[in-house]
């Protein structure tokens, strides 16, 4: 006790430490404040489209006059709702759409309209707390912990405290977990805070404390054992930035590079012009190269699946749906690949703690790859919801009755 007291001491008379240690509560305090006012906005954006998503639908509902027109003219909103640990790691909604307004026409086009690029499963993201804790805090703890031993030897100390002190590790312990402390207190302190405002859970808490601390352990392993080397405090400080640059920007992007070259992925707007080739070419075809394939796939309608007219709803709709079955094996494409440059990714990560803290937050976030890929699959459920509702009225063509539209399947984001 009398070891941390004085090495407190000196901690306080240390402008340069309480320097890094003030700049880690500022930094943390804004990318907390930074996290929480992005996921506010979020959850506004949300509610304000929900009401004029109502608005619109009721609109378009009210000037229809068959059910075909109020398939055609209805859209309905599909959200992610940010989770309440986003705030600390905005991940993947900072790249991915997390908003679609959909209606019963071809799915994937729609989903893909706002995505006409490989998806990014960066490595490193925006400035948010996970964003401080994996890459800036390490950066600050080479900063804080370079020069114990070589500050010494420069002064021509060092021999004497070892001495004095007996064991090497009762003065540098200490001394460097003071230091360590103080650093992860101050990244810490904002953090608990803003996940209590914003709910969230303790376990998801304490993991994310734990990763951080983690991480931080494992930086003050490397700079101990890089600060045993008989060298000036400015070749540490240089030794330890440049692994410091290595593990957190290097490894990442060269781990990123090969990835994307072994694990090809479609582009998003090779599946919407796909799709719409589908779509659009279907004009010009026989009516029962259409329903054909339709009818294949829902047989349940063979009955009733003979189309008459030049045109009819349900024709239009079933090639509609062909048009995504035809998009369907390159969707397919794009859905594996990104899970399988994830999972790479993933493994990658363990080569850097600055990655691995990143997708660790992710995860606890909900706002990672999978998170991004389920929200998409619901949204094709929830289509699936829509022509469920629609299609016994498009093939047994009943009395349109406004009053049954009240019936449509709602929205419900995944928990």
């Amino acid at each position: 006790m009398s070891a941390v007291l004085r090495e407190a001491r000196f901690l306080l008379r240390d402008r340069g430490a309480l320097l890094w240690i003030m700049l880690a509560l500022l930094l943390s305090v804004a990318a907390t404040g930074f996290g929480i006012a992005e996921v506010r906005d979020q959850r506004a954006t949300i509610a304000e489209l929900l009401v004029e998503d109502a608005r619109d639908r009721a609109n378009a509902l009210a000037g229809q006059s068959d059910w075909g027109g109020a398939a055609y003219a209805a859209f309905h909103l599909t959200y992610a709702p940010p989770s309440e640990f986003s705030f600390a790691a905005l991940g993947q909604r900072d790249t991915a759409p997390w908003l679609h307004r959909v209606r019963m026409l071809a799915l994937e086009g729609q989903i893909h309209e706002a995505d006409t690029k490989n998806a990014d499963f960066g490595l490193i993201g925006r400035f948010d707390f996970a964003f401080l804790a994996a890459a800036v805090a390490p950066l600050l703890l080479i900063l804080l912990l370079h020069d114990l031993r070589g500050q010494e030897r420069v002064a021509g100390r060092h021999d004497l405290l070892v001495a004095t002190a007996g064991k090497p590790s009762r003065l540098w312990l200490p001394r460097a977990g003071l230091r360590f402390a103080g650093l992860a207190t101050a990244l810490l302190l904002p953090f608990w805070a803003g996940a209590a405002i914003e709910g969230a859970g303790m376990a998801k808490v304490l993991a994310a404390s734990a990763l951080v601390l983690g991480a931080l352990a494992l930086w003050w392993l490397i700079i101990e054992l890089v600060g045993r080397a008989q060298a000036s405090p400015p070749v540490l400080l240089t030794a330890l930035v440049g692994i410091w640059l290595a593990l957190a920007l290097l490894v990442p992007a060269v781990a990123r590079a090969a990835i994307e070259a072994s694990t090809p992925v479609p582009d998003g707007a090779e599946i919407l012009m796909l799709q719409r080739e589908a779509v659009n070419g279907a004009w010009d075809l026989p009516k029962e190269a259409t329903m054909r394939p339709f009818l294949a796939a829902h047989p349940e309608w063979e009955p009733l699946g003979e189309v008459t007219r030049p045109f009819e709803w349900k024709w239009y709709f079933a090639f509609q749906q062909v048009g995504d079955g035809q998009a369907a094996p390159v969707a397919k494409a794009y859905r594996e690949g990104r899970i399988a440059r994830d999972r790479a990714a993933g493994i990658a990560a363990f080569l850097s703690p600055t990655a691995l803290v990143e997708r660790g937050f992710e995860r606890l976030a909900a706002t990672d790859t999978a998170a991004m890929i389920a929200y998409e699959d619901a949204v094709r459920a929830y289509h699936g919801e829509l022509r469920a509702f629609y299609y016994p009225m498009l093939f047994r063509d009943p009395p349109y009755d406004p009053a049954v539209l009240s019936q449509l399947p709602g929205y419900t984001p995944a928990q």
